[in-house]
């Protein structure tokens, strides 16, 4: 690109939505949208002349490929040229270099601050990108300590489930609740680590290459296709624990015991999900998000694709859920 933009001060990445931003494409991500892609970033008063002059000068193929294809339904260069400020609020619904809001924080998707902070950045002209990206890394500390005591408290919604569905004969049932709390502890395991968790589709992969998470991905592998609820909760006991354990070594909060203990006088075998929530909860310093409801962020409120591919959506449901304002 650089040759088309002479003298043009520009950032140029590949940034944003696509398998390959992440490093999880394989052969199978060319059988659609696929194709040469970068993202050009000018002030705002030269994307017009940029943009003409780029697809004025783009050559027909780049290393054999074509450089206009198919992409969502319609054909269209795999070069576009935007103003940063324009795309980070269309991106994220809001521009994270001008300072950050709670309701900014907790309203994107984990896979959207996983696509801007990940991706190749190739140039960075405009110092725009390097300073978004370094601004979204990671949740400020208490921040992050308000998102997992939320997903403690999603295990703890349903952690004596499985148990109970088995006992009356719902074996289905069981492995359904099952299943659920497996991705509520993969997700978990991935915020502890300092990892935004990707959409359901990479969930796994992205486990898989966390640092020492072979045998919580085995336990939970086990959990999932195992026969009987008790086998079930076994194997979720021991994922459990791991994170217990994890967590203790991060010094997020108070220590806890952890070990699995029985669900009152119900013969199931929980964590207790919700005393690592209130314990991380009551290390947080910051009055305004002590206040909050354990409810959580945008993809604890939601799994609807409609609201986590819609900034706005997203915005809007988290605002009303968690009673926050711009």
């Amino acid at each position: 690109m650089a040759p088309l933009v002479p003298r043009t001060a520009h950032s140029a990445a590949l940034v944003g939505p696509g398998s390959e931003v992440l490093a999880f494409d394989t052969a199978r991500s060319a059988d659609h949208d696929w194709g040469p892609r970068v993202l050009l970033f000018v002030p705002g008063e030269q994307v017009a002349e940029v943009e003409a002059r780029v697809l004025a000068g783009l050559p027909e193929r780049f290393h054999g490929l074509p450089t206009v294809f198919p992409y969502h339904g319609q054909a269209r260069p795999g070069v576009r040229v935007c103003e940063p400020g324009a795309w980070l609020r269309e991106h994220l619904g809001f521009d994270p270099r001008a300072g950050m809001s709670l309701l900014d924080w907790l309203s994107v998707p984990w896979q959207r601050l996983a696509e801007v902070t990940r991706g190749e950045v190739f140039h960075d002209g405009l110092g725009a990108l390097e300073a978004a990206r370094a601004a979204l890394r990671w949740y400020p500390e208490d921040v992050w300590r308000y998102v997992l005591a939320c997903q403690w408290r999603r295990i703890a919604q349903e952690e004596p489930f499985p148990g109970r569905c088995g006992e009356v004969g719902d074996e289905l049932g069981s492995a359904v609740v099952g299943a659920r709390l497996a991705r509520e502890v993969m997700r978990l395991a991935l915020l502890l680590r300092r990892r935004y968790p990707p959409y359901a589709k990479w969930l796994g992969s992205a486990l898989a290459r966390l640092p020492g998470s072979a045998e919580l991905g085995e336990c939970l592998g086990a959990a999932v296709s195992a026969r009987s609820w008790r086998e079930r909760e076994e194997l979720l006991s021991g994922a459990y624990t791991r994170l217990a354990a994890l967590q203790n070594r991060l010094a997020l909060a108070e220590r806890l015991d952890e070990g699995v203990r029985g669900f009152h006088d119900r013969p199931f075998r929980v964590i207790g999900g919700d005393r690592f929530a209130e314990a991380l909860m009551a290390s947080v310093s910051d009055p305004a998000i002590r206040a909050l409801p354990v409810a959580g962020c945008v993809d604890q409120l939601s799994d609807s694709t409609q609201v986590l591919t819609e900034s706005g959506r997203a915005r809007a449901l988290t605002a009303a859920a968690l009673g926050l304002t711009a």
